[in-house]
């Protein structure tokens, strides 16, 4: 592509940074057809990139299109996205799971000038892309190339588009969480400084590709020059296929939902002391249930359990050390502070910034790590990056998350609920509240 390179806060320069200090440690382990496990470096990780990102500019693709690619996390999903970044084009992940319907919709929305999909996957019906094409390994094989145009751009700034992501869709019609290359930079280096890994572990990760919290694994993974362990669905079927997949592969961090944990914690906790290297868990996603968390951490004494907490337009907002042992009476865990670099604020049903503990409100997340907006929705974009409501004057945005929590005497969160309606409030316009019924909870 002609013009200047990417932008320092492109997320290729961030995530293949290892590559010129550490090009032989390990970037990705990960098992292959036959459950061996291969190790590729941050060299050959980043000599695939570039061979993808050739035949992406043999193209012809202009800065801003996009680019569905649909696999699993592998070494080459991981290289194919980094490619994009790279050329400025926005990726959109999705799972091979994906049902046909929900893909055309994506499809249809996004407008991508090329769906890529995994070399292992079986076909699906004709998409609706500009352009096909498969990858792996051996390369990035174009099918069917996208109609040729002029570009119009040349150089890939900070404030282009990075990825989109689909949220899931269960409040409501699934919206495209657009991110610059700025916010997720912003984001990835306060996970640095906030040392939630470092170039010593190894970090698995075990959500689908189309999840941001598989995105968040890759990032705070590579960014910290370490290794990215993805865990493939069927190791995740079975607590014996699970644990010794993590134990083999030496992971030293583990990404996932609480509910990952709960059958082997059901069938066979005792399995889990087979991973001598593990050094800490990140959960997000859904609550914890305490008793099974107490079991965890009597089963892995010693391990880091942090309780991350935000939404796919941050990426997140903050991750919480879990005390260990959980006091006896703690009934609900803290969301803590917002990670570095960010801040949330409450705010009640005035409209009033909430200074006293025990008081409940609504959360604002201030971050340099915000998204973009929502891909081709301004109404739904307006209703939730809206002005600083602590002083609107200076044209700051904010996100207001709707979730709302209570203020602890230290200044630190705990999550109350996620509402899912809203509830008029005279003089201060919407609040929110779990439920129409609840609305009374919230007086004008």
């Amino acid at each position: 592509m002609e013009g200047t390179p990417p932008s320092a806060d492109n997320l290729y320069r961030l995530l293949m940074g290892p590559a010129a200090g550490t090009p032989d440690k390990p970037a990705v382990v990960e098992a292959d057809e036959n459950g061996v496990l291969e190790e590729i470096s941050y060299r050959r990780l980043d000599d695939r990139v570039q061979e993808y990102a050739a035949v992406l500019d043999g193209l012809g693709l202009d800065v801003g299109d996009r680019v569905v690619i649909e696999a699993d996390t592998s070494a080459s999903a991981v290289a194919l996205l980094l490619a994009c970044a790279k050329l400025g084009l926005p990726f959109v992940p999705v799972s091979p799971q994906t049902p046909d319907t929900r893909l055309r919709s994506i499809l249809r929305t996004v407008e991508p000038a090329l769906h890529a999909r995994a070399d292992a996957l079986a076909r699906r019906e004709p998409t609706e892309a500009g352009g096909t094409a498969r990858f792996g390994p051996n390369g990035l094989v174009v099918e069917r190339p996208p109609a040729r145009k002029a570009r119009r751009r040349r150089n890939v700034l900070a404030t282009d588009t990075a990825y989109i992501v689909f949220t899931s869709g269960s409040t409501g019609r699934p919206k495209g969480v657009v991110m610059s290359h700025r916010a997720i930079v912003s984001f990835l280096r306060a996970m640095r400084e906030d040392g939630l890994a470092g170039p010593d572990d190894r970090v698995a990760g075990t959500a689908p590709l189309q999840f941001d919290f598989a995105l968040f694994g890759i990032g705070v993974a590579l960014s910290s020059g370490a290794a990215l362990v993805p865990v493939r669905r069927e190791q995740l079927d079975s607590p014996r296929r699970m644990v010794g997949f993590l134990r083999d592969a030496e992971v030293t961090q583990v990404h996932g939902v609480p509910s990952l944990w709960r059958p082997v914690l059901r069938v066979d906790p005792d399995l889990l002391k087979e991973l001598e290297r593990l050094r800490s868990v990140v959960f997000a996603g859904e609550e914890f249930p305490l008793p099974e968390l107490r079991r965890l951490q009597e089963t892995l004494p010693g391990v880091r359990v942090v309780n991350g907490y935000g939404a796919t337009e941050s990426m997140a907002a903050s991750f919480t050390d879990v005390p260990n042992p959980l006091p006896a009476g703690q009934e609900r865990l803290s969301i803590g502070h917002a990670h570095a670099g960010a801040e949330m604020t409450l705010v009640d049903h005035r409209g009033e910034v909430v200074t006293r503990p025990g008081e409940v409100g609504e959360i604002y997340l201030r971050s340099p790590a915000l998204f973009t907006g929502y891909w081709n929705d301004p109404d739904a974009t307006a209703a939730v990056l809206v002005p600083d409501p602590v002083d609107p004057r200076h044209g700051q945005k904010v996100l207001r998350t709707g979730d709302l929590a209570r203020l602890g005497a230290e200044g630190e969160l705990y999550f109350v609920a996620a509402p899912t309606t809203r509830c008029r409030s005279a003089g201060t316009g919407w609040s929110w509240a779990r439920s129409r019924a609840s609305c009374r909870a919230f007086p004008p």
